[in-house]
């Protein structure tokens, strides 16, 4: 099994020919591995020609008011797809030294030694797999053998690009604007563990668009690692609130969680409708069916008839929170089932004006949280909760940056790449 690739440049045009000698005896795998070694040495010679394109001839610059000049061509090595491109390209500094500033990295949105489309690869596989699968997937998927460290260096890398960008870029979302009848905004908080601290509490937001008849047209996802005090997640939701805001200002907006105050303190000043999620109010309803019949067939049969009631009966939520409320007077009523008893005219009596199911099925919006609780399974439980995983701050953040935009519709992360080629990093 042999191979060669010749390489012919004629200024800033570049030809690769490649010939691959396969032996008799060779397996149908063997022979692909070949190919594609052949073409990753092709692609890094056809990478470096075109990365020549964006260098300079070596004339002096001036950036920001301040002259450069070339320290002459200086060697250098670029990761991309298909492998280590090394190449001489011109590296400027000012005359009194300082910091060295090189145009082709600039204009080929190059990100910490790395070409923007193996950036692109690696940052999409450490966002949805974890590291050891990523370094795994290249090796096996692109011949491309990477060490860990790397891939959480570029992720890191570029998840810093989308948080410095993230108040400045907004992405276009794909639905036409007459068919967006209202808008729901979720929030909600779930656990990850971190190295020194323990569980922590990570925060994700999610802002769907639907129809009238209520289906969910695009969702986009927001997550934030856990701090201490939530006021930075939720002054990031509020920009990206305001952005479909201005975008969509003719739409009713529903808000939807659980009963936390904090949640419902904040997303009082952002939404006109109320809704509490209907299976947390049902779970409260069927530990209060303790207290509600003396057979297990008996609350069995409450519990059914009084979540009907809840979701169906107008009014139903403040006859059920009257029923509880007479139940509790009976002095049988006592122990753990007059505990839950009282936890559930609590919830009820706390969340009373948000429980208006009846209207909610009539506009077709939604009754429960089920959009924001996938999100925080898929935004954090499958990529940052697997066995013995621990995460810092910081690991914490570039997975969430990362993932935020993978997972959100319209394209999101096509769409941030985009930007990235046209606006520099």
């Amino acid at each position: 099994m042999g191979t060669e690739v010749k390489v012919e440049k004629n200024g800033r045009r570049v030809k690769v020919s490649i010939e691959v000698e396969f032996a008799e005896d060779a397996g149908m795998l063997e022979c692909e591995t070949a190919i594609q070694d052949a073409l990753n040495q092709a692609g890094c010679e056809l990478t470096v020609g075109c990365l020549e394109r964006y260098d300079t001839d070596g004339s002096p610059i001036e950036v920001e008011g301040v002259k450069l000049t070339s320290k002459g061509l200086t060697p250098c090595s670029y990761q991309t797809p298909y492998g280590e491109a090394t190449m001489r390209r011109h590296v400027y500094q000012s005359g009194w030294g300082g910091t060295t500033y090189c145009p082709l990295e600039r204009s080929a949105r190059v990100i910490e030694g790395t070409t923007p489309r193996f950036a692109q690869m690696c940052a999409l596989k450490y966002a949805t797999l974890n590291s050891v699968l990523a370094q795994k997937d290249l090796a096996q998927s692109h011949r491309r053998s990477v060490s860990r460290c790397y891939l959480q260096d570029i992720s890191a890398a570029v998840a810093s690009i989308a948080q410095r960008k993230q108040q400045d870029w907004t992405y276009a979302d794909g639905v036409e604007r007459e068919r967006v009848a209202f808008i729901c905004v979720s929030i909600d908080g779930t656990c990850m563990l971190y190295c020194q601290e323990g569980w922590r509490t990570a925060m994700v937001g999610t802002v769907s668009l639907y129809d009238a008849a209520g289906e969910r047209l695009q969702s986009v996802y927001f997550g934030s690692p856990p701090q201490y005090g939530k006021d930075e997640f939720f002054a990031q939701m509020q920009r990206l609130i305001a952005v479909y805001k201005q975008r969509y200002a003719h739409v009713r907006w529903i808000g939807v969680a659980d009963g936390a105050k904090e949640n419902w303190s904040w997303l009082a000043d952002h939404v006109q409708v109320q809704v509490l999620d209907f299976w947390h109010a049902a779970s409260y309803l069927q530990a209060a069916s303790e207290a509600m019949g003396r057979s297990p067939q008996q609350r069995q049969e409450w519990f059914e008839q009084a979540r009907h009631q809840l979701k169906f009966e107008p009014a139903g939520a403040r006859t059920l929170l009257a029923r509880m409320r007479r139940a509790l007077a009976d002095p049988a009523v006592k122990g753990d089932r007059r505990a839950d008893l009282e936890r559930a005219i609590g919830y009820f009596a706390n969340n009373l004006s948000r429980m208006n199911y009846t209207d909610c099925r009539f506009h077709h919006w939604p009754l429960g949280s089920g959009v924001i609780e996938a999100a925080c399974k898929t935004l954090v439980k499958q990529r940052m909760c697997g066995a013995g995983m621990k995460w810092k701050h910081d690991g914490a953040a570039t997975v969430l940056s990362l993932r935020s935009i993978v997972l959100s519709g319209g394209d999101r992360w096509s769409q941030f790449w985009a930007k990235i080629e046209r606006f520099g990093v």
